[in-house]
């Protein structure tokens, strides 16, 4: 299993972003029998758009054959396009290695419903 987490640093001891579409990286993880196996940073280059950066990003991340998002915040129109390309989306705070591991353990909220501010909290 593949999952791009939003993150302001290049690797796991960083803390996730609070945003999806502006945040400086991705940390890819690759977790397998609920260890994590492998991980890489990946430059956001759609952080200087002028608009529709969270759809542009959505896609980049949905290109690197994830399954799942962990982010801070999010908004409708990303989630609507991580959806699309059946990308699962999580609320995360704190630690990458940490919410990681609280994902590995069923911890982590589910971000389901659109056309919200503060999406990321919805735990419907």
């Amino acid at each position: 299993m593949k999952i791009a987490i939003s993150s302001m640093d290049k690797n796991i001891n960083g803390s996730v972003s609070d945003v999806f579409g502006r945040c400086l990286y991705f940390i890819i993880a690759e977790i397998k029998d609920k260890k994590i196996i492998k991980t890489e940073a990946i430059k956001n280059k759609n952080i200087d758009q002028m608009g529709g950066v969270g759809v542009s990003t959505a896609q980049m991340v949905a290109e690197q054959g994830v399954s799942t998002v962990i982010t801070g915040n999010v908004g409708p129109r990303a989630i609507d396009i991580l959806k699309q390309f059946n990308v699962k989306v999580y609320s995360g705070k704190g630690i990458i290695k940490e919410v990681l591991r609280q994902f590995i353990e069923n911890k982590l909220k589910e971000i389901k419903k659109t056309g919200c501010e503060g999406c990321a909290y919805n735990k419907n």
